[in-house]
């Protein structure tokens, strides 16, 4: 049987304190998906995990509802 992946999400990666789970979980073995609407954060504090095959980011805002 093929071991299961474990995905995770993460919102807020851009912050300061977002940014550390994103770069532990991928280490541990973590799927993560990230989303963020870079109100209060910046893109530096994780582009350097771009690269990583386990790590994807989403510009996106949560309470914006489309019609």
């Amino acid at each position: 049987m093929a071991p299961v992946s474990k995905r995770v999400l993460v919102t807020g990666d851009a912050g300061f304190f977002g940014s550390h789970p994103c770069e532990r979980l991928p280490r541990d073995g973590y799927d993560v998906l990230y989303v963020d609407n870079y109100f209060t954060g910046w893109k530096d504090n994780f582009v350097h995990l771009l690269d990583n095959r386990h790590f994807q980011a989403m510009r996106h805002d949560v309470t914006f509802r489309s019609t």
